[in-house]
């Protein structure tokens, strides 16, 4: 049906290339590019079959991301690399145009901040090509919003109250390790939190609002409010949403893990001389610590991720909450990865699929919860994340 090139060959980008893979009805042909060729080759050569093309590109070249698009003329471009790059792959997706789906948003390298402005800013441009672009299609963000749409689409009338819980109840038999690129993961989560409220964003502490959530199959876990991405689209997109917060689960040995890396400057991202070098100190320290592709072979467990949603239905108050519980161990055997890159991957590979079937296909830049849900959530429960859900339960929150 459609021929695609992924950029990023990590741990989300094993997962795509062997989903991909698995769908040969729909992916008819696929190529997996990276800087690194070797890791490319390693992943093409487990998946076997032929089916995955490899190359070597940078994806922070333009001219080069430009010359490998028109040599293999994809359909679209998956990108799974780094959010430092969602702009110059962007940009050659323009100069080619070719269609465009990443899973996370856009973060300049310099500044430890990430908000959808920059993407947005591309809109008029993927118009005027003709082109479409997909922002954020793995699980947070990505599934949460579409959980989002599908709650506003079928069980509310209203949505006032919008609080995405995720829980990584995995143990990877690690002192501290990161469970996707630590650069991103670090910045991310030791920054100040942010939600929504009455109209106007409302900024904390690291770490300071927190308590105990009941997560399915699991159990309590502390949560504690941080700001995350899809926020910004989902009280765009729906008005009527009185507060939005996100809440991730975190164990006391990862904090206090994270606290003397920010204490001693090793969270740092600005460069700082040694041996007449300069050296950015959270570069140095993603080199010492375990890989995260390489943390799926001991891990158990599982993830809990979903939308805990109050609101009005017929003119009375109603709550709803939708989750998907994902096993390390299932996610390892299958790919060779852990859940949290599991959970990234088959979003990106159903997004994808929605592209190529026409389902989510028009010019300019969206959100996935600008798209129909109810097409993709189908295929969520077929291709390894089914998800579940609950009526007029107590949230919690």
């Amino acid at each position: 049906m459609g021929k695609v090139l992924i950029i990023g060959a990590g741990g989300v980008g094993t997962v795509v290339a062997h989903k991909m893979a698995s769908i040969p009805e729909v992916f008819s042909e696929i190529m997996l590019a990276s800087r690194t060729k070797s890791k490319c080759d390693a992943i093409a050569e487990k998946i076997g079959g032929n089916r995955i093309k490899t190359a070597q590109v940078d994806a922070d070249n333009v001219p080069e991301l430009v010359d490998l698009i028109n040599d293999f003329k994809p359909d679209l471009v998956v990108n799974v690399a780094l959010p430092y790059q969602d702009l110059t792959i962007m940009d050659a997706c323009l100069e080619t145009s070719v269609s465009y789906l990443d899973t996370a948003n856009y973060e300049p390298k310099d500044e430890a901040k990430f908000e959808y402005k920059w993407q947005w800013a591309y809109k008029e441009k993927f118009e005027e090509a003709g082109i479409t672009a997909i922002l954020g299609c793995g699980f947070d963000p990505g599934v949460t919003s579409i959980f989002t749409a599908y709650a506003a689409k079928h069980h509310f009338d209203e949505l006032q109250y919008l609080d995405i819980v995720d829980c990584n109840a995995g143990d990877h038999g690690k002192p501290f390790a990161t469970n996707f690129n630590p650069e991103i993961n670090i910045r991310e989560v030791s920054q100040k939190g942010k939600y929504w409220e009455n109209g106007e964003w409302v900024t904390t502490e690291p770490h300071e609002i927190h308590k105990p959530l009941n997560y399915p199959e699991i159990g309590p876990k502390e949560s504690y409010v941080i700001y995350h991405e899809e926020l910004e689209s989902l009280v765009k997109n729906y008005p009527t949403i009185k507060r939005a917060r996100f809440w991730m689960t975190f164990g006391q040995e990862y904090l206090t893990h994270l606290r003397v890396i920010q204490n001693i400057g090793m969270a740092g991202i600005e460069p700082v001389k040694f041996n007449g070098m300069d050296i950015v100190p959270i570069e140095f320290l993603k080199a010492v610590l375990p890989n995260p592709g390489d943390l799926g072979e001991n891990y158990k467990g599982q993830t809990s991720i979903g939308c805990r949603i109050r609101g009005l239905k017929d003119g009375k108050e109603k709550t709803y909450y939708i989750y998907n519980n994902c096993d390390h161990e299932n996610a390892y055997k299958e790919t060779g990865t852990q859940a949290v890159s599991y959970t990234t991957g088959v979003p990106a590979t159903i997004g994808a699929m929605m592209y190529l079937k026409d389902l989510w296909k028009k010019p300019g830049v969206f959100n996935v919860e600008e798209f129909d849900p109810d097409p993709f959530l189908e295929e969520l429960n077929k291709r390894g994340l089914p998800w579940n859900e609950k009526h007029d339960v107590d949230l919690e929150l």
